[in-house]
C-alpha cells in the first residue's frame, strides 16, 4: 500500500488503521521513519546483521522485516531512502526473504508493506531518484490523502475523535 499526502495528513494513522483492520492485526505493526535514521544505519535496522558484520556488531540483530514477520511493516518517508537501499528492498519484496548484513543465507519473511511519502514518487522515478522497479512493486494500492483544507467536512469528525481520545487518556491516567 502506498500512502501519498502532505506532511500532517495522517499517513501513519491510516497505515495503523489498515493494519488494525486486516487479517494481520494479531501480529506486529512495525514503523520506521526513513528520514529520521541516518542512511548508513537504515540498512542494518531494516535487514538486521550478524555478529561481527561491522565494528560494534557484538551480537546478532534481527531487522525490522523479521520483527514484522506476518504483520505489517511501515516505511514513512520512503522517498528519502537511498537508491542502493531501494535496490535491496526491491529484492526483499521479490524474493520474500531478507539477508542480514554479514550473513550468507536468506531468511523468509511474510509482511504487508505499507509506505508513505509527501514526495511525488512518479516524478522521482522519471528523475531517476527513485527506482522504477521498486515503484512497480509498490504501485499496487495507492491512496492519495488530501490535506484537511480540501476536506473541511472532516474537521468536526476529527475534532470529536481527538477530543474523545484525549478525554479517555486523561480519565485512564486518573484511575491509575
Amino acid at each position: 500500500v502506498v500512502l501519498l499526502g502532505e506532511t500532517g495528513t495522517g499517513k501513519e494513522r491510516l497505515a495503523r488503521a489498515i493494519h488494525r483492520l486486516s487479517g494481520r492485526s494479531a501480529q506486529r505493526f512495525v514503523a520506521v521513519n526513513c528520514a529520521a535514521i541516518p542512511s548508513e544505519l537504515l540498512e542494518s535496522e531494516v535487514f538486521g546483521y550478524r555478529r561481527g558484520a561491522f565494528t560494534g556488531a557484538a551480537k546478532d540483530h534481527a531487522g525490522l522485516f523479521e520483527e514484522a514477520h506476518q504483520g505489517s511493516l511501515f516505511f514513512d518517508e520512503i522517498g528519502e531512502m537511498l537508491l542502493s537501499l531501494q535496490a535491496k528492498l526491491t529484492r526483499a519484496l521479490e524474493e520474500r526473504a531478507v539477508r542480514r548484513l554479514g550473513d550468507s543465507g536468506e531468511r523468509p519473511v511474510d509482511v504487508r508493506l505499507i509506505v508513505a511519502t509527501h514526495r511525488d514518487l512518479e516524478a522521482m522515478v522519471k528523475a531517476e531518484t527513485f527506482r522504477q522497479d521498486l515503484w512497480y512493486r509498490l504501485n499496487v494500492a495507492v491512496i492519495r490523502i488530501p490535506p484537511l483544507r480540501d476536506r473541511p467536512e472532516d474537521i468536526e469528525l476529527l475534532a470529536t475523535r481527538f477530543l474523545s481520545e484525549r478525554l479517555l487518556a486523561s480519565r485512564d491516567s486518573k484511575i491509575s
